[in-house]
Order: structure tokens, then C-alpha cells, then sequence
């Protein structure tokens, strides 16, 4: 009996310093990340899984609908797509803004980037104006030679 115990004893230490090195951090971990994911809310700053960095405008049950970028593109994302919440919006319990005189920012309006204009089509010069220009190049030539 002494003989099996020492035998199994190694292997029961094994997986006790397994269980709290690796599976107990782990799902430590993923509580925490549930628990961030499933308290986004309307004006929180996020990055996605992907990279894309957006602020939520609308939130649903299983997904939140960011919208992105200077033109303000919306579309929609799976709530377990949600890396981290940059910064969360600032909404006090009442739900009306809390300004001070004092913390008041101002605002500065992004330019829009301006559009690039199409460019004129190129217009290829006529066969027959390059051959009268290889002609008088040729010309040319010849009053040098002489």
C-alpha cells in the first residue's frame, strides 16, 4: 500500500501545481474579460480583436453597432469581438452631462480630408504630329551635318 502511494503521490502534486499555475489564472482571465465585454456601453471607446478602433452608438444582445472613422461609418460587431475598452464614455448616474466651468474643453471640428479631382484624360499626340516632329528633327539634323 506504502509502495502505490509513493508512486501516485508525485502525480497528484503534479496536477495540484497545474491547476493553480495554469487553469485557475486562465478562467480568473476570462471572468474578467466576460465581465468587460458584456458592461460595454453607448459611448465607450474600444479596439476590436481586428484593430479597428470605433465608439459603440448602439448595443444589442449579442452584438454592438460601432461606428468608425471621420465619415462616421457604422456597422456591426459580435460582442466576443471586443479586445479592450479604451476609454469609457463619461456619463454620470443621471444620464445629463456633468460640466464644470472649469473642465469645460473645447471642442476642436476635424477637416474633413478634401477629395482629390479627377485628372484630365492625357491626350496621345496624333500619328501624323509625331511624324511632321521626326520630320523636322530630322531636318535639323541634317542643317547641323552641313
Amino acid at each position: 500500500m506504502g509502495g502505490q502511494l509513493s508512486m501516485i503521490l508525485p502525480l497528484i502534486i503534479l496536477l495540484l501545481v497545474m491547476y493553480f499555475l495554469l487553469i485557475r489564472p486562465q478562467k480568473k482571465r476570462e471572468k474578467e474579460v466576460n465581465a468587460m465585454r458584456s458592461g460595454v456601453q453607448v459611448g465607450d471607446e474600444i479596439i476590436t480583436i481586428g484593430g479597428i478602433c470605433g465608439k459603440i452608438v448602439k448595443t444589442k444582445e449579442e452584438s454592438l453597432v460601432i461606428q468608425v472613422g471621420a465619415d462616421k461609418v457604422k456597422f456591426e460587431i459580435m460582442r466576443w469581438a471586443v479586445s479592450k475598452v479604451v476609454e469609457e464614455g463619461k456619463r454620470p448616474a443621471n444620464g445629463k452631462p456633468d460640466y464644470d466651468a472649469e473642465d469645460e474643453e473645447v471642442e476642436v471640428k476635424k477637416a474633413k480630408p478634401k477629395r482629390m479631382k479627377k485628372a484630365a484624360p492625357v491626350e496621345e499626340p496624333v500619328v501624323e504630329e509625331v511624324a511632321e516632329e521626326a520630320a523636322v528633327v530630322e531636318e535639323a539634323a541634317e542643317a547641323e551635318e552641313k
